[in-house]
């Protein structure tokens, strides 16, 4: 990783639990809010609270994304850099589990 969301994009994202083999990150975001640039490695994204989100660069695919997540989906999201932007008008919430190693 090169810029860690916990403290590059820390209006964003806390550490809620971290080991020798996982960190999890609690993720939320007001509409309209924004991270800096941040990286995270192999994780699972479990969404308490889903919204519509904007990754932006620089990150591993060449074009800004805008995405609809669902409140409770679950997904696996592989090692990243991007911006994210809360493009929807309702708080988002979340929670990331990293992998190490």
């Amino acid at each position: 990783m090169t810029e860690d969301a916990a403290v590059v994009a820390s209006n964003a994202y806390k550490v809620v639990f971290e080991n020798d083999k996982t960190r999890v990150l609690e993720l939320h975001m007001k509409p309209g809010e924004q991270t800096a640039p941040h990286s995270h490695p192999d994780m699972i994204v479990v969404m308490v609270e889903g919204g519509e989100f904007r990754f932006g660069g620089p990150h591993s695919s060449t074009t800004p994304a805008d995405l609809k997540i669902d409140s409770g989906t679950m997904s696996f999201q592989p090692a990243d850099t991007h911006t994210t932007e809360n493009i929807g008008a309702s708080d988002v919430h979340g929670f990331l589990i990293e992998f190490k190693g």
